[in-house]
């Protein structure tokens, strides 16, 4: 291979390397990220639905202030937890980031636990009929007078299919998914069926996708929990106390909506002792993990490497993937187009 500094030039038709960090909760995603930006010249770009909001740093895992002026993360604290994110959002923000990696001769590395937005990034969105006022301010009432449990068990009636990938706990999207079938006469799941619009990230770059799967679930289960009691030492319920007092802020917004944070807002609400509280975090912290495993299983062209929670990938995958990327790196300390990520 050709790496002069001067191949970007020679090849400017090549794709430039990417390498996608895939993982459940607590499986060293970050931790291998940062290894890796110690040694390459790379570009972080967080694929977390949490992290994008300000505000939300505890209960989200977001790596600190002296951590991020180090290593800078791209899409973290992009957006207020009143303003709603989607999968479309990021992706427009996710190929933006990308292509300023490129720019200035850096590997994007994608790290998260959202597989969504990933599977989104790289696959493309379908066309979605635009919201509608008067139907959504319907189904808030609905929800309101009947509770969310009875919107899924409509949604079931009429795509079941959207009713058995959507959280029963998450109105925002039951509700969506309800509108989308109210305004255009299709299902979601005929929409999500449709063919993507919007550019082709592979026309762009060559993937390498990297899952760090756990090997021991009774290990991940206690990682879990020991990371929730970490985040609760932290100061998680100051932090949604102080989200509580923003009036424009409520449970149903994404933000609120996310695992850790809805148990304890609904704590602080008087709903939930502390230990109920606890207990609900880490199971649907538990349920998470499981949810992003289902993904990363159904997902071809993965490279799956075990790890142990709380340790990480063996080291010798750690050396074998810088001596892989550091083989793409040009004497001038850029990466180049057309190397391998």
């Amino acid at each position: 291979m050709d790496l002069r500094a001067d191949s970007v030039r020679a090849a400017p038709q090549a794709r430039w390397p990417a390498l996608f960090i895939m993982g459940p909760t607590a499986s060293g995603k970050t931790e291998l990220a940062l290894a890796l930006a110690e040694r390459l010249p790379i570009s972080l770009i967080s694929v977390d639905s949490t992290q994008v909001y300000r505000g939300l740093d505890i209960g989200s895992a977001k790596p600190d202030a002296v951590l991020r002026e180090r290593h800078p993360h791209a899409l973290v604290d992009i957006r207020d937890p009143a303003d709603p994110y989607s999968a479309a959002d990021f992706r427009d923000d996710a190929l933006a980031a990308m292509d300023a990696a490129r720019s200035a001769g850096r590997l994007p590395v994608l790290v998260g636990g959202t597989m969504l937005y990933f599977r989104v990034l790289e696959q493309g969105i379908a066309s979605m009929p635009p919201s509608d006022p008067a139907v959504r301010a319907a189904l808030d009432a609905r929800q309101a007078r009947d509770g969310v449990a009875a919107l899924h068990a409509a949604l079931a009636q009429v795509d079941p299919e959207a009713a058995r990938r959507i959280d029963p706990g998450n109105p925002q999207r039951i509700k969506r998914a309800l509108e989308v079938h109210e305004v255009s006469g299709r299902t979601l799941s005929w929409w999500w069926a449709q063919p993507a619009v919007g550019r082709d990230l592979h026309a762009d770059f060559e993937l390498r996708r990297v899952a760090l799967e756990p090997t021991d679930r009774a290990a991940l289960h206690q990682a879990v929990a020991r990371r929730f009691d970490a985040m609760l030492a932290a100061g998680l319920i100051e932090e949604v106390r102080g989200l509580r007092g923003r009036p424009e802020l409520h449970p149903g917004l994404p933000a609120i909506r996310s695992v850790g944070y809805r148990q304890v807002w609904s704590h602080l609400d008087g709903e939930t002792t502390a230990e109920e509280m606890r207990e609900r975090s880490v199971a649907a912290t538990r349920q998470l993990a499981r949810r992003q495993l289902t993904w990363l299983r159904s997902w071809d062209g993965v490279e799956r490497v075990g790890v142990l929670p709380g340790k990480g990938p063996a080291p010798g995958f750690l050396t074998a993937l810088l001596r892989s990327l550091e083989s793409g790196v040009a004497p001038g300390g850029q990466f180049v187009a057309g190397a391998p990520p």
